[in-house]
């Protein structure tokens, strides 16, 4: 039997221990507390345009892509990426391209907010928000979307 050299058996033990430390602070209640105060004072400071604009943009960019996806047979989009590990990769380079630039935007404005109300810049927050604001309504309409226009594509068709 192969027991592990000690430098070895201490690096393991050093690298746990760091992870835990990261882990403990990661979850720390007051990083989670911190993170959901600045995320709601955001809906009332300022800059609040870009709440409604950001998902607006999506949204319309959701749309176009969805109908496209319609008129080409594709299947909805989100729950091909999450079913089919087969074209998860092309799904995301295809959202990407279309929702990427106001994701970016969303982090540019987020860290002009942050710099403006809070003098510093807290990137894992930024990120949040740009998810929030441009990838989740993307991902959600998408693929509604693409089922309603597939309807009516097979509607109109019968008729």
């Amino acid at each position: 039997m192969n027991l592990p050299s000690f430098p070895h058996v201490a690096l393991y033990s050093a690298g746990i221990n760091a992870l835990n430390g990261m882990l403990a602070a990661f979850v720390s209640s007051n990083v989670w507390d911190r993170v959901g105060t600045q995320l709601l004072a955001r809906v009332t400071g300022p800059m609040k345009f870009r709440l409604v604009l950001q998902p607006c943009m999506a949204a319309f960019f959701a749309i176009r892509s969805g109908i496209a996806d319609a008129k080409t047979g594709k299947s909805p989009y989100f729950w091909t990426m999450v079913s089919d590990p087969t074209e998860r990769a092309e799904l995301i380079k295809d959202g990407w391209k279309s929702v990427g630039k106001v994701f970016i935007l969303a982090i540019v404005l987020d860290v002009i907010y942050q710099v403006i109300e809070l003098h510093f810049v807290y990137v894992g927050e930024a990120i949040i928000v740009a998810f929030i604001l441009a990838i989740l309504p993307y991902l959600i309409l998408r693929g509604i979307v693409t089922r309603i226009a597939r309807r009516r594509i097979a509607s109109s068709s019968v008729k």
